[in-house]
C-alpha cells in the first residue's frame, strides 16, 4: 500500500478569496476541527497586506487562538521580510512562499517578475534559517495563465529547480486556472523531476473543470506523494477570475481510498467539517 500525505490549504487558500469575512472564531474552529481529522499539515492562514487580502488580516489572532495539536503542523503563506517577521511573531514553525511560471500572473498577483520575487525571498529564506523554520514554495500556473495561455514544462522547471536552490524542502505545483489535464501535467512533472526529486513535489490541483482528480492520478503515477486539497472544496485564487474551487479534500480521500492508498485522515471527519464551514459560508 503507497501512502500520501494530505496538505491541507482550507484555511488560507480555501477562505481567501471569500466575499464575507470570516469571524476570526469561525476560523480558529475550522482549523481546530482539521486538526482532529489526522492531518498532519494544515495551512493556517496568511501574513499578507490586509489592503490586498482583507480576509487574512486577523492572522495573529488565528494563530495565538487555535490549538496546537501535537504533530500537526502549521504553516502561514508569507509574501516578503515583512510577512515573515509577523509570521515570526506568530511563533509559525513553517511558511510557504509563492512564486508564479509566469511572467504576467506575477506581474498581476504580487506586481514583480519572477526574478524580483525569487530576489525578494532570499532574506525571508535567511531568516527561516535562522529560526530553523522550514519553508515550503508554491510555483502557480504550472498548466496555464489567465493572460498567457498555456505555460511550457520548463518554464515551471526552471522556477521550481531556483526555489529548491533557495532552500524550500518543497515544491507545491499549482494548476491555478483549473486547465491541466493528464496529458500537460504528466508532460510538465517528467520536466519538473529532471530538476528536481520527486519526493519533494506536491500537486495543487483545482477543479474549475471537473479534472482535478484525474490530474492528481496522473501525478500519482509519476510518484507524487503529496497533495493539495482544501476541506469542502473551498477556495481558489482571487487573481484568476473563474477560477475558485480547489478540489475537495474527501473527493481526494474518496478517491485514494478506492486505489487502496493510506492517508491517515479520516473521511467521515473531514465530511463532518466540510459541513460546518458549508454551514457558516451559506454554501451549498
Amino acid at each position: 500500500m503507497k501512502k500520501v500525505r494530505i496538505y491541507e490549504v482550507g484555511p488560507r487558500d480555501g477562505l481567501q478569496n471569500e466575499k464575507q469575512v470570516v469571524p476570526t472564531a469561525v476560523k480558529v474552529e475550522l482549523i481546530n476541527r482539521l486538526s482532529e481529522t489526522g492531518l498532519t499539515h494544515i495551512e493556517a492562514t496568511a501574513f499578507v497586506s490586509p489592503k490586498w487580502v482583507p480576509q487574512m488580516a486577523d492572522a495573529a489572532d488565528v494563530m495565538a487562538q487555535i490549538k496546537h495539536k501535537a504533530g500537526v503542523i502549521y504553516p502561514v503563506l508569507v509574501p516578503n521580510e515583512r510577512g515573515m517577521e509577523a509570521a515570526l511573531k506568530a511563533n509559525a514553525t513553517e511558511i510557504a512562499i509563492f512564486t508564479a511560471a509566469s511572467e504576467s500572473f506575477n506581474q498581476k498577483n504580487i506586481n514583480c517578475s519572477i526574478t524580483e520575487s525569487l530576489e525578494r525571498f532570499q532574506p525571508v529564506m535567511k531568516i527561516a534559517k535562522e529560526h530553523n523554520i522550514k519553508v515550503r514554495g508554491y510555483v502557480s500556473c504550472v498548466a496555464g495563465c489567465p493572460y498567457e495561455g498555456d505555460i511550457t514544462p520548463d518554464a515551471v522547471a526552471n522556477v521550481t529547480q531556483k526555489l529548491i536552490a533557495l532552500g524550500c524542502y518543497e515544491i507545491s505545483l499549482g494548476d491555478t486556472i483549473g486547465v491541466g489535464t493528464p496529458e500537460n501535467i504528466t508532460a510538465m512533472l517528467k520536466d519538473v523531476v529532471n530538476v528536481a526529486p520527486v519526493e519533494q513535489i506536491a500537486l495543487h490541483c483545482h477543479d474549475t473543470r471537473k479534472r482535478a482528480l484525474e490530474n492528481i492520478r496522473a501525478g500519482l503515477a509519476l510518484g507524487v506523494t503529496v497533495i493539495d486539497s482544501s476541506v469542502g472544496g473551498l477556495g481558489g485564487c482571487p487573481y484568476a477570475t473563474g477560477a475558485s474551487g480547489n478540489v475537495a479534500t474527501e473527493s481526494v480521500l474518496e478517491m485514494l481510498h478506492e486505489l487502496d492508498i493510506e492517508t491517515g485522515v479520516s473521511i467521515e471527519k473531514i465530511r463532518d467539517t466540510a459541513q460546518f464551514i458549508r454551514n457558516h459560508l451559506a454554501h451549498t
